[in-house]
């Protein structure tokens, strides 16, 4: 395999400062900059190369691509990985901002619960945490 894992998901979003606040305040993540056109945040801990952006505007290459101008970006889903001790704590973040919240959702195909909500542009998040792993017991 080829890839060592996501650098950066990018959103285009209708207005940056709106997203900025929902993925600031609501979604909980760490801002690293911000401009008018563009905010990028840490995904993950910051500093680990995994960032999500949201940005006001055309991408490069936009041209190339074989849908229509308006529809060459659309409305995405992806997922955050939290800590099960954490998720409770999220999701009340989420809920207290106003935005609705669906969930849980028990996936025991990856062992796993989440909850679902979108961003105020449509894409479809989710809180994804792994079961806990079991306690082994020494003998």
């Amino acid at each position: 395999m080829s890839s060592r894992g996501i650098s950066e998901i990018v959103l285009i979003v209708d207005d940056v400062a709106r997203a900025t606040r929902f993925y600031e305040h609501v979604v909980g993540l760490e801002l690293d900059q911000s401009s008018e056109e563009w905010s990028w945040f840490w995904a993950g801990e910051p500093g680990a190369r995994q960032r999500l952006a949201v940005h006001r505007g055309s991408l490069m290459f936009e041209e190339h691509s074989s849908f229509p101008e308006g529809e060459r970006f659309g409305r995405v889903h992806f997922a955050f990985e939290v800590d099960r001790d954490r998720l409770e704590e999220a999701v009340a973040r989420v809920k207290s901002s106003g935005v609705d919240v669906y969930g849980p959702v028990e996936l025991d195909w990856m062992s796993a619960r989440s909850f679902y909500f979108y961003d105020p542009d449509g894409n479809l998040l989710e809180f994804w945490s792994p079961d806990p792993e079991p306690v082994q017991s020494g003998r």
